[in-house]
């Protein structure tokens, strides 16, 4: 990406620049591959932690909010995709959300440390990484449910539609990773600019800001995992037609 700079207050604040690593020819930014890690490692130990310390008495509050979020994904997933048509869905998107709202929380962290830990999702490599892997997966669930009928839903309403129908399926994973990073990148920049301040008065702006970064975190990981199961939806919902269409 390439290196814009926005100035304020007589200093500058980069955006688009990170670190990087030079590996076989290839340019690696450091920061994200750190920060993602660190978000997948917390992920990660929540689930072993949740899946030791699962109590069928008295439950703890993490184990609440997990069952919460996870009763929630199966209502949508039951809703647009039925579970039994696609069961991967829900653990895939309870995984999404959880994965990008850590990803997206670690704005929460000092300014400081942004430069080495700041949110992943604030890198378009990896949201557009995100977006093509759930897109690229959504198709093939399509193909595996539908056969040959998947292809049906191009010409609908009319065989006219054939070019726009493309150029949506087309601008889905773009609008999916563009969504997520400019909201996360946007943050990031105010927390930057605001840092500019005076330490005496920055304090209280940064701090109502980041409480307002943590609230667009979560929506933004919601409206992912949320945009995930409804493309499942779109996918699969001609099951039952093609069937019937087949049975004749």
């Amino acid at each position: 990406m390439s290196e814009r700079v926005l100035a304020a207050g007589g200093g500058g604040v980069q955006v688009g620049e990170h670190p990087t690593w030079h590996v076989w020819g290839l340019t690696i930014n450091a920061d994200t591959v750190i920060s993602t890690a660190l978000a997948a490692v917390i992920v990660v130990g929540i689930g072993l932690y949740l899946a030791a310390k699962a109590s069928s008495g008295v439950p703890s509050k993490l184990q609440v909010a997990f069952e919460a979020v996870t009763d929630q994904v199966e209502r949508q997933v039951q809703s647009n995709v039925g579970i039994r048509t696609a069961p991967f869905v829900v653990p895939l998107a309870v995984t999404l959300f959880f994965f990008i709202l850590i990803s997206n929380w670690l704005a929460i962290l000092p300014h400081a440390w942004e430069q080495r830990v700041g949110p992943p999702t604030a890198d378009v490599n990896l949201t557009f990484a995100l977006a093509f892997f759930v897109i690229i997966l959504v198709h093939v669930t399509g193909i595996r449910v539908n056969g040959k009928h998947y292809f049906k839903h191009f010409t609908q309403p009319y065989a006219a539609m054939l070019p726009l129908n493309i150029i949506e399926e087309l601008s889905k994973p773009i609008t999916l990773a563009l969504r997520l990073f400019g909201n996360i990148l946007a943050g990031g920049v105010m927390v930057s600019v605001l840092a500019l301040l005076p330490a005496a008065v920055s304090w209280l702006p940064t701090s109502a800001w980041k409480l307002f970064d943590l609230f667009i975190g979560l929506l933004q990981a919601l409206i992912f995992a949320l945009l995930t199961i409804i493309y499942f939806g779109f996918a699969v919902g001609d099951q039952e037609d093609a069937q019937e269409e087949g049975a004749r």
